[in-house]
């Protein structure tokens, strides 16, 4: 590793820090995480407690900073019953240690690093971000985020994934094989894997056709939103994320026809397809057949060729996970698969195996919950016809995009704290419209007790 890894991520702090004390603090906690989940190395510094890594930075940064500059705001956040999912997630390693004789060293210490990887970036954006203005600004710089990798990822199309080696002196991954798709090169840039820039240019793209679309934003740097938002989309196309476009003109058909239709049940449809998926991959009872047969014919047969390959693992899998059902295997690798000279033959792809696998249907079912429940708490305050509406239409866009990416989550592991940050400002807005609706409620009492009095008097 250069000196530029330990200069980037030693610096980090103080640099959140800094930007605190000159910077409005919703506009700092954005900036904070987009800047470190777009720029900063894929490395991790093994430390006691949870590993140092660019998101745990970023989060001890903007926690510094609130100390110093801003410390009342922690007495005005409280635990809600929107919480409840995120605590047992947290907790779950915890129980998952016990259960398995690995000590309450191994469960803490697992539980700090869950409380650190989700915990804190939904916690930040519960209280930064819980409002439609704090919304607004995450939305709106996750798509300028999207605007400023284009350049990045055109040149590694170019000239193959190098922006990670030139400037920290080394690949992100090992594996380059996989950063060749198609008979060219799948851009990296500086994140762990293509899929994950993939994934991040397909939500910067939803994002900006549909503020564009709602008149949320008219341009960006001078330069007309009509322009960006098509070099943004062929940008997109051109990354060759098979998964990220499908994901993509599916929430755009969803949030377009939802509003139109002025029904949000199209939402709950892929709501209802995800529980589905889970509960026959938990059950053993998926039938992967047809899914494989399809794409054979819809697409090509290499991609259907892998897409058995990870049902077949993922059926070994869930049936050893089922051994220890309601709070998994724990971690150290015990909810893989060995033959019988101890040798791995599973492969995980996808977060929710790892999950149930390691944590159980506890682990699995709170995870689902706590991405989940904030955009069916957002759906139940916003009707789909207001959608469109320039303040809520980014809310929307938010919630549908933490629909998607739990959809991602049934096929890979990329975790993005961007979605984690954006569950906690949904959270957030669910509790203040719910602590507005009780405030009405009670003056509307009050009103009418007062009628009463003076009718009597």
């Amino acid at each position: 590793m250069s000196l530029t890894v330990y200069l980037a991520m030693f610096g980090w702090i103080p640099f959140v820090i800094y930007l605190f004390r000159w910077v409005p603090a919703q506009r700092a906690v954005i900036v904070s995480f987009i800047i470190a989940w777009l720029f900063l190395p894929v490395v991790q510094f093994t430390l006691p407690g949870p590993d140092y890594t660019k998101m745990s930075a970023t989060c001890y940064g903007i926690l510094l900073a609130t100390i110093l500059f801003d410390v009342k705001r922690f007495s005005s956040l409280q635990l809600e019953w929107l919480d409840l999912p995120v605590v047992v997630w947290c907790l779950c390693p915890l129980a998952s240690s016990l259960q398995n004789d690995l000590g309450i060293y191994d469960g803490f210490s697992a539980v700090f690093d869950q409380i650190t990887t989700w915990g804190l970036p939904y916690y930040l954006g519960r209280l930064y971000l819980g409002n439609l203005e704090g919304i607004r600004k995450l939305a709106v710089d996750i798509f300028i985020g999207g605007l400023v990798y284009i350049p990045l990822c055109l040149f590694e199309m170019r000239m193959s994934p190098q922006l990670h080696r030139i400037v920290y002196g080394f690949h992100a991954r090992s594996d380059f094989g996989q950063t060749i798709r198609f008979g060219g090169y799948r851009p990296t840039v500086f994140m762990e894997h293509g899929l994950m820039v993939g994934a991040w240019m397909m939500a910067a793209t939803l994002i900006g056709i549909w503020l564009w679309r709602c008149g949320t934003i008219a341009s960006v740097w001078g330069i007309s939103a009509n322009w960006l938002v098509a070099a943004l989309l062929l940008t997109t196309l051109l990354l060759k994320s098979t998964g990220a476009i499908i994901l993509l003109l599916l929430g755009l058909l969803v949030l377009f026809l939802s509003n139109r239709l002025h029904t949000s049940v199209l939402v709950w449809i892929l709501i209802g397809a995800i529980s589905l998926y889970l509960y026959l991959g938990v059950t053993g009872k998926f039938p992967k057949d047809p899914i494989v047969d399809t794409i054979s014919t819809t697409i090509n047969q290499q991609r259907a060729q892998s897409v058995q390959f990870r049902f077949d693992n993922e059926k070994l899998l869930s049936q050893k996970a089922r051994e220890k059902i309601v709070f998994g295997w724990g971690g150290w690798g015990r909810s893989r698969v060995y033959d019988r000279r101890g040798k791995d033959i599973s492969v995980t792809d996808s977060l929710w195996i790892i999950t149930f696998g390691t944590k159980g249907l506890v682990g699995l079912v709170s995870l689902t919950t706590f991405l989940l429940l904030p955009a069916i708490a957002f759906m139940r305050n916003y009707p789909a016809s207001r959608w469109n509406h320039p303040q809520v239409a980014p809310a929307a866009a938010i919630a549908l995009l933490l629909v998607l990416y739990t959809i991602d989550c049934l096929l890979n592991a990329m975790i993005n704290p961007i979605y984690i940050l954006g569950c906690g400002a949904l959270s957030g807005l669910a509790l203040l419209h719910k602590s507005k609706t009780n405030k009405k409620f009670l003056a509307a009492v009050a009103h009418q007790k007062t009628i009463a009095s003076n009718t009597q008097t």
